[in-house]
């Protein structure tokens, strides 16, 4: 319990100076007007108190959710109730950690029959542990002198994860879609294909297709129908290293790569292929390993919600070269990264050059919007034709890092931040289609 005055009582405090000071100066026999002002002052404090609400007979009850997604406000509440007479407003505050913003920080709440419920907005700023720290409840007594406080500390945890909810329904809206590959059977042959069933051979389709055997039994054409491999595995490696941690203008790629890695793990799980999650900065962070089913994605999600921001130059020898020793099958890699030039990126090239004689790499990079945005500039003053000639040089040494990539015989996906999932997951079904795997 906490007890202060108010703004009233300081006031009625200082209104006795000058009083005091008058009557000093006036008659100074009857300079103790003065003390009996400061006792009548304090006498009014104390009582103020006493018919005041105790805080013992205050109960703060928090309801919060246990899990909330980057960018996507939730509620929590916080439930006031007094066991005796109570106040009629109480004000209450919420405190919570760096990853967390409440809105409003303070609020005055009515109450009625001495309870109340105040709702508080809250706002996820980075993945990780976001904490309810500290709930704070102060009143008046009925004399309005003097603040009593009642401070609680709930330290309430809140993980915060990617916002899966966006994730989900993108992904819903994308097999919502008759287009969306590996749903039903379809007629794609080759080497990797799963044979599905015959049906009788019909005009226009592939004359490879036909078997010759089954239709000398059958007395007419028939032909092989086949439909797309499953069970491919899928390893999601997402570098977590200084440069894909560090802030941009739409928040760190690290971030992005993460809801992008999700979508993509919901999809393939949805169709049947085992997805594993994998990130690694100056060393390996995570390793999940292959799970399958729909049922599998919250562990996706846990894992992908550990994943924590770093400031460590990342080991690609090391961590492309542990995954490797992990994977016992033929996957595809799929590789979340940046780079800054090409002799920062020396090592990653070699180790996913090394990666790449077992495995299909699917590269992932983000498009640089700042730097395009100075190159395209229209120059005003001097610095401004520095910028776009140094921003203009540092793409060219960009798209040598692409282009020795792509010589090397990675697949590649370089898009904006806001539609990397969707090419993301095109180009995986785009490497289904194709039977790369």
């Amino acid at each position: 319990m906490k007890l202060y005055p108010t703004k009233r009582a300081v006031a009625l405090a200082a209104l006795g100076a000058p009083v005091a000071l008058a009557v000093a100066l006036a008659a100074p026999g009857f300079w103790g007007a003065a003390a009996a002002w400061m006792l009548m002052t304090a006498g009014l404090l104390l009582a103020d108190a006493l018919l005041a609400a105790r805080p013992s007979q205050l109960a703060l009850t928090l309801a919060a959710p246990g899990v909330m997604g980057l960018g996507r406000p939730e509620e929590a509440s916080v439930e006031a109730a007094f066991t005796g007479p109570g106040p009629r407003e109480i004000e209450l505050a919420l405190g919570v950690n760096a990853r967390l913003v409440a809105s409003p920080v303070r609020q005055r709440l009515t109450l009625g029959g001495g309870w109340g419920r105040a709702s508080v907005s809250l706002t996820a700023q980075r993945r990780g542990d976001g904490r309810l720290e500290q709930v704070w409840a102060r009143w008046r007594g009925p004399l309005g002198l003097m603040w009593l406080q009642r401070t609680e500390t709930p330290d309430r945890a809140i993980a915060i994860t990617p916002d899966v909810e966006r994730v989900k329904e993108q992904a819903l809206r994308l097999f919502s879609r008759d287009a969306l590959f590996g749903l039903k059977a379809q007629m794609e042959t080759g080497q990797g294909g799963d044979f599905h069933a015959l049906r009788d051979f019909q005009t226009g389709m592939d004359l490879r297709a036909i078997d010759w055997k089954q239709s000398g039994r059958h007395g007419k054409l028939v032909a092989r129908e086949f439909r797309t491999e499953r069970n491919h595995h899928v390893i999601l490696a997402i570098d977590t290293g200084r440069l894909m941690c560090a802030p941009t203008s739409s928040g760190p790629r690290v971030d992005q790569a993460i809801n992008a890695a999700l979508l993509l793990a919901f999809a393939g799980l949805k169709i049947g292929d085992r997805v594993g999650l994998f990130a690694f900065d100056a060393k390996p962070r995570v390793s999940s390993g292959v799970v399958a089913g729909a049922q599998a994605f919250p562990l996706i999600q846990r894992l992908a919600a550990g994943i924590d921001y770093s400031t460590e130059e990342t080991n690609f020898t090391l961590g492309l070269t542990t995954l490797a020793g992990r994977l016992d099958r033929r996957a595809l890699v799929v590789v979340f990264t940046d780079f800054a030039d090409p002799t920062s990126a020396e090592l990653m090239i070699e180790n996913v050059g090394r990666l790449m004689r077992t495995h299909l790499v699917l590269f992932v990079v983000f498009r640089d919007e700042e730097l395009e945005a100075l190159a395209d500039a229209e120059p005003v003053e001097a610095d401004d034709v520095s910028r776009a000639v140094i921003a203009a040089g540092l793409l060219r040494q960009r798209e040598i890092v692409i282009g020795r990539l792509q010589r090397l015989g990675a697949q590649l996906v370089d898009a904006r931040a806001e539609d990397l999932g969707i090419s993301l997951l095109n180009a995986y079904l785009d490497v289904k289609r194709r039977e790369l795997i």
